[in-house]
């Protein structure tokens, strides 16, 4: 995985990306799991999103990112969105996207951290706030996992609880159970 860019903002958690402004390109495709939507900010991939629906993933898009101009373009993104559904069917090694982390220094900490998970592993919010040198902010750590607008980029769905069970997952439970089913097998 390679990130490019980090862009961090102060403040409490955002509900939306107001600090990043611009042109996004995205695209939309079909997945084992379902539909997947990958955006791309002026640096890197800034956003991949899951659902059931293209048109509530586009909504979300504009919700995360409402000071930025939506422009929908396959063409421009193919490469990154044919990598994301290869990852998604057959994870075989990490995702290979450039990326933009957009949240708080603390998120992107967490992020960061979870970028170093490898594929077929899982860590617990607690072994994850240790490794951020936080081991009091398991709360944070699942906050922060909750922000995560980088699907498998980040991979939030390898965080489980101290005793081994799913916690929510922003994209659901079973596409969580799905992720870390097949990256166990590889």
């Amino acid at each position: 995985m390679t990130m490019l860019a980090t862009h961090t903002h102060t403040g409490a958690l955002p509900k939306a990306n107001t600090a990043v402004r611009g042109k996004i390109h995205y695209a939309i495709g079909k997945t084992a799991l379902g539909a997947v939507l990958v955006a791309c900010g002026a640096v890197g991939v800034c956003a991949i999103l899951m659902g059931s629906d293209a048109d509530d993933l586009a909504a979300d898009l504009a919700k995360r990112f409402p000071s930025c101009r939506l422009v929908p373009d396959k063409l421009k993104l193919n490469e990154d969105l044919s990598k994301i559904i290869r990852f998604i069917n057959t994870p075989k090694r990490e995702l290979d996207v450039k990326v933009e982390m957009h949240g708080t220094p603390f998120q992107c900490r967490v992020w960061t951290a979870l970028r170093g998970v490898p594929i077929g592993s899982t860590v617990t919010y607690s072994e994850l706030a240790r490794r951020i040198g936080d081991p009091n902010a398991v709360r944070a750590i699942a906050n922060a996992c909750a922000s995560n607008n980088l699907a498998l980029a980040v991979p939030c769905h390898r965080v489980v609880r101290s005793d081994g069970g799913l916690a929510n997952y922003r994209w659901g439970v079973e596409r969580k159970r799905a992720l870390i089913a097949k990256e166990a097998a590889v």
